[in-house]
């Protein structure tokens, strides 16, 4: 029997292949052991109602006369306590861990570590991602990449419509909102390639919008990516508004340079905020002329 179920046992594991069941960070296994307890915690109120529905279905069956037949009967002080208990303290054990995982798990708290973290601009376009390292000052699209056991510190707004940021092995999803910036740290315990997404419809190009998490093995290895990186072109206005042009399945992409403040210039496209021009470096002046330089190409985008 055990070899007859081997297969079907396989193919529904192989779903979980590079999902969120098969976690490469610590963020992503914190959140598979929480589905999976939360999981186990509900099948003990549904396993056994599926079994007593069944148990009391085949016992007081029509055909079975030997069962007892009590029609006047009508409480149990022992089933009442129960039926109430169980699930009280079920729902108790949930929310304790529903509140403790919700501020360990919160996207906007910075993971505990001894490497110094990586900085990543992330800005969602049609139907593309664009990853900005404001400390190296170089841009990728479609490709992300960083050093295995660091942390990395997300930054993410759009400039096209709502999308949301996912890589399903490493850690939660969040949204990508023109005018707002969202945040997400994570890390990757293991190098490897991992599958990056947009889990939120947003069009025509939707389904080609992908990328790779590229986690590399060492620092030497990543230096020698961001030196690839720095031989491509720079990422000023004029290119940015040709990335601006929709597109779909857009390849991979390198900047060896990024206009300064570029992300909160995107920022302060759709928003006049004070505090953007701080987090940028630049002066009010200097963020609202850069604004009106990625303004103006937004007809590209049609």
């Amino acid at each position: 029997m055990s070899k007859a179920l081997a297969p079907g046992l396989a193919a529904l594991l192989a779903g979980c292949s590079g999902g969120i069941l098969d976690p490469k960070g610590q963020v992503g296994a914190d959140e598979k052991s929480l589905i999976i307890t939360a999981t186990l915690l509900m099948l003990l109120v549904v396993v056994p109602v599926i079994v007593m529905t069944l148990g009391f279905a085949w016992k007081y069956r029509a055909s079975n006369e030997s069962a007892t037949y009590t029609p006047k009967w009508a409480h149990s002080g022992r089933i009442e306590a129960v039926v109430w208990i169980i699930p009280i303290i079920i729902v108790s054990v949930l929310a304790y861990i529903t509140w403790e995982s919700t501020h360990k798990l919160d996207p906007y708290r910075p993971l505990d570590s001894a490497v110094k973290p990586i900085e990543v601009q992330v800005v969602a376009l049609d139907w593309k991602w664009l990853f900005v390292y404001p400390q190296l000052n170089i841009a990728t699209v479609n490709q992300l990449a960083f050093p295995a056991n660091t942390p990395v510190n997300f930054k993410i707004t759009s400039d096209a419509a709502m999308n949301s940021f996912f890589i399903p092995q490493l850690g939660g999803q969040i949204y990508a909102m023109a005018g707002m910036q969202t945040k997400l740290h994570l890390i990757a315990n293991q190098a490897g390639s991992y599958d990056g997404m947009s889990a939120n419809y947003s069009g025509a190009g939707f389904t080609g919008m992908k990328f790779k998490a590229l986690a590399m093995n060492s620092q030497a290895e990543f230096d020698n990516w961001v030196k690839q990186v720095r031989a491509g072109k720079p990422l000023d206005a004029a290119n940015y508004a040709s990335l601006l042009k929709r597109s779909e399945n857009h390849p991979v992409q390198y900047f060896s340079s990024v206009a300064p403040g570029l992300f909160y210039g995107v920022l302060n496209k759709y928003m006049a905020g004070h505090q953007t021009a701080m987090e940028s470096g630049l002066s009010a002046s200097q963020l609202k002329a850069l604004s009106s330089s990625l303004c103006a190409p937004a007809a590209a985008k049609e």
